[in-house]
């Protein structure tokens, strides 16, 4: 399977199943297009039809494209046959039991209001609660029970706002590095915050203990002091943006994401990453908003051609500022063609319910954050391990090939199949299919691949 596209003056072609992508001219894209379809004489009576004479296109030049065509049809790269999907759940059987990363809800509770939020401003639809020492340690001691030969392990503080638990969260990393030579463990955390509450400590102990730091900013000011605001109603832009500022800075501007969310209110997002960059920030994210159907953040059918045009738009600006000298990083457009994950794990997904769990204040388990508070996807909880099977089983069983729409779309082996979270929300099954995020997701692959074959060129 193939996939051809023209974006930013490149003729690109996708192998789906191998991997191989081609940057390549008008008439090699169009014998590409017709190769399958039909026999060598018609492609070439077709191509010289259109081409001959053109631009000094010869015949010879014709017939050495076509054999060029064959000759990466023949080494694998073009036209490769989809032969993964009995390793489909090889790896989740392989590493089954064995758990490698936490989202630790450190609070369910948050000092913003903001009206999109997915966990009903951090309760997730429950009542408000702190993770205690005893509680976290007991997670942390589960983790490492559970992780079998792995010797790297990640550790969300997530919330709510975690840093309204900052002192819990500091006695937890100091009794993770005090075992970790003992386990033979290495334990890598994330700080996922809103920024109120930043200060000295909590940069300096970021910066000493935390692989990366997810920063909440919506860019735009008006944009994001019209859903970030405190119980007061107040927005929080003019509060946060001097400590994000002060924080990145203190990091050298790295590991860290400035994460945005954008809805039916802003769908032209570009205007809020202009202003993240304005501000200095070049590590960036902006997810589309997760929100019950029917809400007034939830984008629509008119916004996608907006949001369409947006990432587009995007990708010729990184060129852009990449010829400028002033590269950045958008989260979703992170790809490395030379590598990458493993087959075994495109075709798995992201091993939520299985290798990655959330764990709620009280310590139950979770497939991942956004099921948190739904008790029909409790899996157990951290004293006496997963015990519902049934629903671990569910998620399990969650990759590519099963999902039956997947099965002809070029981006299955990009997505894995996608967020099983989004697909119950918009299906009700986490093998069902968020067919919106689905167009979105492809939009950002494509301009993902245009970036990096741009890059590569010119290197």
């Amino acid at each position: 399977m193939i996939h051809q596209y023209k974006l930013g003056g490149y003729n690109i072609v996708l192998d789906v199943c191998s991997g191989a992508v081609h940057a390549v001219d008008e008439v090699a894209y169009d014998i590409i297009a017709l190769f399958e379809e039909h026999s060598r004489e018609e492609v070439i009576a077709k191509i010289k039809a259109k081409y001959l004479a053109k631009d000094g296109i010869t015949e010879k030049d014709i017939e050495e494209c076509y054999a060029q065509v064959e000759g990466l049809k023949e080494s694998g790269e073009l036209f490769a046959p989809d032969t993964f999907e009995p390793m489909a759940g090889a790896l989740k059987e392989k590493t089954a039991g064995v758990i490698k990363a936490l989202c630790m809800h450190i609070a369910h509770t948050c000092n913003l209001n903001c009206s999109y939020c997915f966990a009903s401003q951090g309760k997730y639809h429950g009542e408000r609660a702190m993770m205690s020492f005893e509680v976290g340690k007991r997670a942390l001691d589960f983790l490492v029970e559970n992780s079998g030969t792995r010797h790297n392990l990640e550790v969300d503080f997530f919330g709510g706002e975690p840093l309204m638990n900052f002192d819990v969260v500091k006695q937890l990393v100091a009794y993770a590095r005090s075992i970790e030579k003992e386990k033979g463990k290495n334990f890598r955390f994330t700080l996922t915050t809103n920024g109120v509450l930043i200060d000295d400590d909590v940069i300096d102990f970021a910066n000493r203990e935390c692989s990366n730091v997810v920063l909440s900013l919506d860019g735009r000011k008006e944009i994001h002091d019209r859903f970030r605001v405190d119980y007061a109603g107040n927005g929080s832009w003019e509060k946060i943006v001097p400590k994000f500022r002060k924080l990145v800075e203190a990091r050298g501007g790295k590991d860290y994401y400035m994460r945005g969310t954008f809805t039916h209110a802003n769908p032209d997002f570009l205007k809020d990453l202009k202003v993240m960059l304005d501000l200095g920030f070049n590590e960036l994210s902006m997810e589309p908003v997760v929100c019950a159907a029917g809400d007034p953040s939830e984008l629509t059918e008119e916004d996608m051609p907006i949001v369409l045009d947006q990432y587009e738009k995007l990708a010729e600006l990184m060129l852009e500022k990449d010829e400028a000298g002033k590269p950045f990083t958008f989260y979703h457009y992170m790809i490395d063609l030379s590598g990458g994950p493993c087959i075994y794990k495109r075709i798995s997904g992201c091993g939520s319910g299985t290798e990655y769990m959330a764990v709620t204040p009280w310590g139950d388990l979770y497939p991942c954050h956004q099921f948190v508070g739904d008790e029909s996807f409790k899996l157990g909880d951290i004293y006496n391990g997963v015990t519902n099977k049934e629903v671990q089983g569910q998620f399990a069983a969650c990759n590519v090939y099963a999902h039956p729409e997947c099965r002809d779309c070029w981006a299955r082996l990009y997505c894995s199949g996608g967020c099983a979270a989004n697909a119950y929300h918009a299906t009700g099954s986490v093998t069902g299919v968020y067919e919106y995020g689905c167009r979105l997701f492809r939009k950002r692959m494509e301009c993902a691949i245009m970036v990096a074959v741009a890059r590569a060129l010119k290197d």
